[in-house]
């Protein structure tokens, strides 16, 4: 596959220019770069989402031209998005033959070319399971059997990695390995550039829209390979110094929440989860997602009414309070779900960044609007945060994905929040971004915020953490020292197995309150 002098402008910005880029058949192709290089708008062209303004494509040596994603598959080339395009209520059958019915039917002829895919490549798939009861791991691998099911031969994966734990990752990468043996082609996108030298054959590295170069990553280091895609050295999670004080900020006691289960059959999805963060704290959270971490912070928000138990911020019972109190009180929130809970996608970045702050100041004088303010404070936001945009009056849904994190994290932090609930902040931004986040995460803790902390970035989790719980099925069941616990300990914990750096929280604790974290911070703030 050859792409040579694509080229491909949108009003205000040059997304791609002149990229050249060459992908041999039967490898896994790596393809790295900062937050807004370009390379989302370039494999969506590979894909047929978009026209490039100039340059070609060539497959095997013969000139392409695509108008849509049809006409790439049909050439096949398929496509793996970062955020999942699977029906929750179908099951994997129904969700693998959706729009390609016409192959072999819907019944067993599809049943029985989807296990012999899933077979032939070692990806476990069941046909007939609903996709709401797979973890996120079991999702991709029904993803990428997708687009094998019809016939791809070269799969474009956009940061497959930004949710798996390490165990996950080592057999994601087994099963890109049996794709690579059958002759198939794997273009791999991703910021963790350690996972890139490790499953990557070639490396074609783009910066500010551009072709910058081409690595062998059997000769190159990641800190060589950060340097050329952002100019700099790659960062560390770490935090050395404690700050945790003796003050509690955020006391969850006794929380148990039950939902209905795709029968209408209610389930528990929080069981009496107990924990407490002091100012100064940052307590994360670890879990393979869809263990109950996302329906904790639903209902510390107030987006989600807890069947029992009492949550307390800087003394006071907000167990009943609105959400738009909950923020009113202090608490900054940078969700899981950008798309879903974070930004209005056609609305302009300035009115974006004033989304659950409107009755605050710059954002507001009194009881009115005051546009004027908050335009100016988006400037600021965009020059502090490095966010690549080519106004303010643009869509929040003409940014990158890592660029839209970044005008969250801003908004979130300038308002000097008491306690910030980060699910998965640095979720596909680049090494640059992901220092500049922590860094602010780190200076306002040195201030007294405290941080309840999600992600599915173990080295971050553990680097950034003053104390560390394990969730799994809705109760919160270990904790650990961020000091001694390597990521490959936590991965094993967060899937149920145990570590012997891992100290099993008692029943008694869960249900009482008493929370370990509370020791932890406790012998942390005795230390400082």
């Amino acid at each position: 596959m050859e792409l040579k002098g694509i080229t491909k402008r949108f009003p205000g910005v040059v997304a791609n220019h002149d990229i050249d880029i060459t992908v041999r058949r039967g490898i896994v192709h790596a393809l790295v770069g900062e937050n807004g290089a370009g390379k989302s708008t370039l494999m969506k062209i590979l894909y047929g989402m978009q026209k490039p303004d100039e340059g070609t494509i060539a497959i095997d040596g013969e000139q392409v031209s695509f108008s849509n994603p049809g006409d790439a598959i049909v050439r096949g080339i398929g496509m793996v998005h970062q955020h999942f395009m699977l029906a929750d209520n179908l099951t994997v059958l129904e969700n693998v033959v959706l729009g390609s019915e016409k192959l072999h039917g819907i019944g067993a002829k599809a049943r029985a070319r989807i296990t012999e895919i899933s077979d032939a490549y070692g990806l476990g798939v069941r046909p007939d399971v609903l996709v709401e009861d797979l973890g996120v791991a079991d999702r991709q691998r029904v993803e990428i059997l997708k687009v094998l099911y019809r016939g791809a031969r070269t799969l474009i994966l956009d940061e497959p990695t930004a949710v798996l734990v390490p165990q996950e990752v080592d057999a994601l990468f087994d099963n890109l390995r049996e794709l690579k043996a059958e002759g198939l082609t794997v273009i791999f996108i991703s910021h963790k550039l350690g996972e890139v030298l490790s499953v990557a054959d070639e490396i074609t590295v783009i910066r500010r829209g551009t072709t910058v170069g081409t690595a062998d990553p059997k000769s190159i280091t990641t800190k060589q390979l950060a340097e050329l895609m952002v100019g700099s050295e790659l960062p560390s999670p770490e935090t050395r110094e404690s700050t945790v004080t003796d003050v509690p900020m955020l006391q969850v006691e006794g929380l148990r929440l039950t939902a209905p289960d795709q029968d209408g059959v209610e389930r528990t999805v929080l069981d009496d989860i107990a924990l407490t963060i002091h100012k100064g704290e940052v307590l994360g959270i670890a879990g393979v997602e869809g263990n109950g971490q996302a329906e904790l912070v639903e209902a510390i928000m107030g987006m989600r009414a807890p069947d029992a138990g009492v949550i307390t911020l800087d003394g006071q019972d907000i167990s009943r309070t609105p959400t738009r109190k909950r923020r009113e009180d202090g608490i900054g929130y940078i969700p899981e779900d950008r798309h879903r809970h974070g930004l209005l996608l056609e609305a302009p970045l300035w009115e974006n960044r004033i989304l659950g702050h409107v009755t605050e100041q710059p954002n507001s004088k009194g009881a009115l609007l005051d546009p004027a303010a908050a335009r100016r404070d988006t400037e600021r936001i965009v020059a502090e945060y490095d966010v690549r945009t080519p106004g303010i009056d643009v869509t929040a849904a003409s940014l990158s994905g890592g660029n839209q994190q970044k005008l969250i994290v801003g908004r979130e932090m300038s308002h000097h929040p008491k306690l910030l609930i980060a699910a998965h902040p640095t979720r596909g931004v680049d090494v640059g971004a992901q220092a500049q986040i922590w860094d602010q995460i780190r200076a306002a803790r040195r201030e007294g915020l405290a941080v309840l902390l999600i992600s599915a970035d173990l080295d971050e989790l553990i680097g950034l953490s003053d104390c560390l719980r394990v969730m799994f099925r809705g109760r919160l069941v270990a904790d650990a020292d961020p000091a001694t616990i390597t990521p490959e300990e936590l991965g094993s914990a967060m899937t149920g197995a145990s570590s012997g750096h891992l100290e099993h929280a008692s029943a008694a604790g869960a249900v009482t309150g008493t929370a370990v974290s509370d020791t932890a911070s406790e012998k942390a703030g005795g230390e400082d």
